[in-house]
């Protein structure tokens, strides 16, 4: 059915396609001129333009790799709630609130209603597109997440601030879908923290795709999903993104017990370790997810988000990736 929905929208893609997650490492002189500009020495010209030379970097290097669906690598953003924070009305951002390790972000706070009066993301896309024959995904993140990792001062529970985002995102992906993206991918990690909101993170969902002509993914990560799977198949997307090595592939037990019922980008290189693993691993790792899930549902890509790593251990992450895949095919 999924494989049927890209056709229909004119991608066809090979049996274990390949992508990744989203997000890339920066270039050091892309985090320095980050720094001058958040001091005032570095016009938002300067900055953009820097940016714009990792994103072609980071499309180019995936075209040469020889993944299949393509992200823009994310070079613009600093966090990925954070950005959106800035970008539209409601929000003020706070101080810095530790996210995990040693990394922090400007916790955003609602202060007003959320407005959603302009695009945020489609000028990157449009930008990341025009660069490459192969398909770009939009991304962006859920309304669950940028409501679970926020402060609420306006609206009168965390149900109605969630989806108050909801209406704003879907105005998002309409823009990119008018762009003329057809797959988006829309980041959920907050989802399995409280299980009991589990439907109202569906629900937003709903709000957001219902209806629209593209084939959404949805990345979920750092969660206990055995207490919101199978519930969380509801979800009205058409690919899971999960990760999968970094807990030992332990989820295929739970598939086992409960098929899974959509298709799956299926993580096969941990991100979180600055170990490369070998090749035979990672061709291990898939073909034990091909024997619980259908191969035509399989996509192949990183645990998570990139960034973490040093460019060369991207680069090595996603060659493995690809060679696992193609093995395979």
């Amino acid at each position: 059915m999924s494989r049927e929905k890209l056709q229909k929208l004119g991608i066809d893609l090979p049996l274990f396609p390949t992508t990744t997650v989203g997000s890339f490492p920066k270039p050091e002189n892309l985090m320095q001129a980050r720094g001058k500009f958040a001091r005032g020495v570095l016009t938002a010209a300067e900055l953009e333009k820097l940016e714009r030379e990792a994103t072609e970097f980071w499309i180019r290097t995936q075209e040469q790799i020889g993944i299949d669906v393509l992200v823009d690598g994310e070079q613009y953003r600093g966090d990925m709630v954070a950005y959106f924070a800035e970008h539209v009305k409601g929000f003020q951002v706070s101080g810095l609130v530790r996210s995990y390790g040693n990394r922090y972000y400007h916790k955003p706070i609602v202060v007003s209603e959320i407005d959603w009066s302009r695009p945020v993301t489609v000028s990157w896309w449009q930008f990341a597109q025009s660069l490459t024959a192969k398909p770009v995904k939009g991304m962006l993140t859920g309304p669950y997440t940028v409501m679970d990792w926020s402060f609420n001062e306006y609206y009168p529970d965390r149900k109605a601030t969630c989806f108050a985002l909801a209406r704003g995102i879907r105005v998002e992906v309409e823009a990119l879908i008018e762009a003329g993206a057809k797959i988006i991918q829309i980041d959920e990690p907050a989802v399995s923290v409280r299980p009991e909101e589990l439907p109202i993170a569906i629900e937003a969902m709903h709000m957001v795709t219902d209806g629209l002509p593209a084939y959404f993914i949805t990345h979920i990560c750092y969660g206990a999903f055995e207490n919101i799977y199978p519930g969380m198949l509801e979800t009205p997307v058409e690919n899971f993104d999960l990760e999968m090595s970094n807990s030992n592939l332990d989820l295929l037990e739970l598939f086992k017990r409960h098929p899974f019922t959509k298709d799956i980008s299926f993580g096969v290189v941990d991100v979180h370790s600055h170990l490369l693993e070998d090749l035979d691993t990672v061709k291990k790792r898939l073909k034990e997810a091909a024997a619980v899930i259908p191969p035509e549902a399989i996509w192949v890509d990183p645990d998570c988000g990139l960034k973490t790593r040093s460019v060369d251990e991207a680069i090595g992450k996603m060659r493995l990736v690809v060679e696992a895949a193609r093995s395979l095919r």
